[in-house]
């Protein structure tokens, strides 16, 4: 049997408590994966001086893959965001969020299945901003044509792989020529060279309106940073919400798999909080590791546990714990 070993961040607040779970149902799979345990987050800031030590950097990089609970960042003041630092650490600059409907998972729409391609280096995230002088404050949005030419390049990879149809790239050129110009005109050059796979353009406001009218009229969506940050929130929207949002950030060598959701701190310890969108990122992550039939019976050992209803967590509308709703998805397996 081929050997995986994995680097696991268990994370703040609930993170243990979703990362415990989803191991359990992952472990059942029976794959071979070896997990390497570190930690990051608030914690290490007293004993490290920082929330993100050098050996978490160290075991993703040797591992190359990564599966991680999440983090808590502070709003306004404090530590900038782990997920942020790893992302720039890493070079993870494809932020992957899948967006699809699951059984008795309640939702206003059905037939959703959407993935939202992110880039995740550039843009107004890239943190470049100042003050200017005292009353006020600029920040700098930066897209470059390399980096525009591997996201959607990425997605159309992607498209390929997983027999989807479409791209939309999204942006708003009519408004911001230069940076979002290029995006749009490299994202019409890349697309020259996949003829098998549709592409269209959407301008990011109109395509919010689009994807609560007609969500199922898209399929692979990408977008700059900014926009995807706020997009892939929507379409979690669309199918029940962050519980249920799986998340990768993949670069050309390392791959960081992590539920979309926070670290929930007020339900620390009381293993509560639904566990899929932790479980359905190992299912992502298995996929990139090209263990394809696991992926597949995990896939469909939650969607019967959620048909039959009896081991759903409280935000699920069930009375169960996480452990107890790992443990039912581990055992159909």
């Amino acid at each position: 049997m081929q050997k995986y070993t994995v680097t696991l961040i268990p994370g703040d607040g609930i993170g243990p408590d979703v990362t415990r779970a989803a191991r359990m149902v992952l472990d059942a799979a029976n794959v071979g994966i070896e997990w390497e345990v570190v930690e990051a987050g608030e914690a290490m800031i007293e004993k490290y001086g920082t929330p993100l030590p050098d050996n978490v950097l160290e075991s993703i990089r040797r591992n190359k893959v990564a599966l991680k609970g999440p983090l808590t960042t502070p709003v306004g003041t404090g530590f900038r965001s782990v997920n942020v630092a790893l992302r720039k650490e890493l070079d993870l600059y494809a932020n992957v969020r899948p967006a699809k409907n699951l059984p008795k998972v309640p939702s206003r729409y059905e037939g959703v299945d959407i993935v939202i391609v992110r880039e995740n280096t550039e843009d107004l995230y890239a943190g470049v901003e100042h003050m200017v002088g005292k009353d006020a404050a600029e920040s700098i949005k930066i897209i470059t044509r390399a980096g525009s030419r591997r996201i959607v390049r990425f997605a159309f990879e992607l498209a390929r792989r997983e027999g989807r149809k479409k791209v939309t790239a999204v942006h708003k050129a009519n408004i911001m020529k230069c940076t979002d110009g290029l995006f749009l005109e490299t994202a019409r050059e890349v697309a020259g060279e996949y003829p098998d796979i549709e592409f269209e353009d959407r301008i990011v406001d109109a395509c919010c309106m689009k994807l609560v009218q007609n969500p199922a009229d898209f399929d692979v969506m990408v977008m700059p940073n900014l926009y995807g940050d706020i997009i892939s929130d929507l379409c979690a929207g669309l199918v029940g919400g962050l519980g249920v949002a799986p998340g990768a950030n993949i670069g050309d060598d390392v791959a960081v798999f992590e539920p979309v959701h926070g670290s929930a701190p007020k339900y620390t310890g009381m293993d509560k909080v639904d566990p899929l969108a932790t479980i359905l990122s190992g299912v992502m992550m298995l996929k990139h590791l090209g263990e394809l039939d696991a992926a597949r019976r995990i896939e469909k050992a939650v969607e019967e546990v959620l048909t039959e209803g009896k081991y759903l967590t409280y935000d699920l509308g069930g009375t169960a714990k996480a452990s107890e709703m790992a443990r039912a998805i581990a055992e159909k397996l």
